[in-house]
């Protein structure tokens, strides 16, 4: 199917509708369409936001299946700018919107695991399930909202001290794997409930990449919704594909929304210096972190 600015229903009685952001995802897209097959029994559709792909992926995926729709946002608008265009052009009586990264490998029953959960939970706006790394660990994507403190710490030491007690809070590692609500759930594999999504306008798109899913849960809670994580559903998730490629782009992104986040939740004039000690120790991280990135991806280049 060729780009198109309008997008079909690929059911006749569609609940689900499945959203993905594509830059240049290589084999992982064909891998997420391929395994999406063993996730549900519905033929959702499927929409490639694409922010600006040059490697034909997006473009071969939309020709090889009726269901794929490929939906050119214009240029590189960011995550969240993109997942908004994309459920924009889903019909809203499609009750339930599948967001995920390109990278994602879905386990047996996936969806439907998520949707028999969002009938057991109605005021449930955004679902997640438990994501394995691809070496089989499990990532914490089920976290409590990080306070200033909890942010600040685990931002600015959790790379060089990951059992910090700041990190250790905020990322929840000790909690059972159970289904239970959280304060925000990983964004790169959410079933939202269409209705949820809206009231809170989508996701902001002044997040260029990076902690949009934790503005996105928070907001979520803020209007009475519940972010509930469900691990009987399980995906396995390659992370980090496009920040691996180009550390010097995507690692100041995740620091400048670090920033953003605690920023617009600390306005007042008597916050400004915590603001600015914010701002001060991320930017330090954020050089090193380039730095290393660097370092590793040449050492990986000369293998």
């Amino acid at each position: 199917m060729s780009a198109s600015d309008s997008v079909p229903a690929a059911d006749p009685t569609p609940v689900l509708a499945v959203v993905t952001v594509t830059y240049s995802p290589g084999e992982h897209l064909g891998h997420f369409i391929s395994t999406l097959a063993t996730a549900t029994d519905r033929k959702p559709q499927v929409i490639l936001a694409d922010n600006g792909s040059t490697d034909g992926s997006p473009e071969l995926a939309a020709e090889a299946d009726e269901h794929v729709t490929l939906l050119r946002t214009g240029g590189n608008i960011g995550y969240g700018g993109a997942i908004n265009r994309a459920v924009a052009e889903i019909d809203p009586e499609i009750e339930f919107v599948i967001i995920a990264n390109p990278d994602v490998r879905w386990g047996t029953d996936a969806i439907d695991q998520l949707l028999e959960a969002a009938r057991r939970w109605p005021r449930a706006g955004a679902l997640g399930p438990l994501i394995h790394e691809p070496d089989g660990s499990i990532y914490p994507s089920a976290r409590r909202v990080p306070g200033l403190l909890d942010g600040a710490g685990h931002a600015v030491l959790g790379a060089v001290w990951p059992g910090n007690p700041w990190t250790r809070r905020y990322r929840q590692d000790n909690e059972d794997i159970a289904e239970r609500t959280v304060g925000w759930l990983s964004g790169s594999c959410l079933l939202v409930r269409r209705a949820a999504f809206d009231s809170i306008d989508g996701f902001d798109s002044r997040y260029f990449m990076y902690m949009e899913d934790v503005d996105f849960g928070d907001r979520m809670g803020r209007a009475g919704w519940h972010n509930v994580f469900v691990p009987t559903a399980d995906v396995t998730h390659a992370k980090g594909h496009a920040a691996g490629r180009h550390p010097e782009t995507m690692l100041p992104a995740h620091h400048a929304s670090a920033y953003r986040f605690q920023a617009d939740r600390h306005p007042h004039w008597w916050q400004a210096p915590l603001r600015w000690a914010l701002r001060a120790g991320l930017a330090i991280r954020c050089k090193i972190a380039v730095r290393s990135a660097l370092r590793e991806r040449d050492r990986a280049a000369q293998r």
